[in-house]
């Protein structure tokens, strides 16, 4: 297996890891506040949603079953709650995500690249919008995600994301780190697929 130093890839999660949640889920709930209780109680529902998807395992894309099931919870056309979705979880919170980069981590990754090193974003969430938000996206050289076109039917901690990032860069999964904020998620994915784990800690 791997380690920080002899891995040939790292395979990195994105919320969370990337950037600081702590002061992004902040500023984006004083938002909310001004924003009235039309839009808090969507979001609520959707973020439950996102738990119960997790422990599925459908031949169905993740994003699409979060977005039925929380729809049908809360009685609204799911093309309405993923206007609201796209809007307040990916587009609103991109003016933050510069300012919450973990600005030593993506210094470490960028070194890592730079030095011949291969990495994949591989997130539980449509990723490719925050990536550009976070002026990243040079920095991966594949994009495994929920929700976007090739993405897993699986949410993490299922190995199939990470398995297929390891599969798409072409790099054995005893050579690949799985980098993320989630024991649970994250670091049980890396477990499964027989890969090593690196927390990065939270905010």
């Amino acid at each position: 297996m791997s380690t920080a130093s002899d891995a040939c890839a790292w395979l990195v999660d994105l919320d969370g890891t990337l950037y600081h949640a702590a002061p992004v889920k902040a500023a984006m709930a004083l938002e909310l506040a001004a924003a009235g209780l039309r839009v808090a109680p969507l979001l609520r529902r959707f973020r439950a949603e996102h738990e119960r998807v997790r422990a599925e395992a459908a031949p169905a894309d993740p994003f699409a079953r979060q977005l039925a099931g929380a729809a049908l919870a809360l009685g609204v056309e799911p093309a309405t709650l993923h206007g609201v979705v796209e809007e307040w979880m990916f587009r609103r919170p991109g003016k933050w995500l510069r300012l919450a980069r973990r600005r030593s981590f993506l210094a470490e990754l960028a070194a890592f690249r730079a030095a011949g090193g291969r990495a994949a974003l591989v997130s539980d969430y449509p990723a490719r919008d925050k990536l550009e938000a976070l002026g990243v996206t040079a920095l991966f050289d594949t994009v495994v995600a929920c929700g976007e076109p090739g993405g897993p039917r699986s949410m993490k901690p299922s190995p199939e994301g990470v398995l297929s990032a390891a599969a798409r860069l072409g790099v054995a999964p005893a050579l690949c780190l799985v980098i993320g904020d989630r024991e649970d998620a994250d670091g049980e994915a890396a477990k499964r697929a027989g890969m090593r784990f690196r927390r990065i800690a939270g905010l």
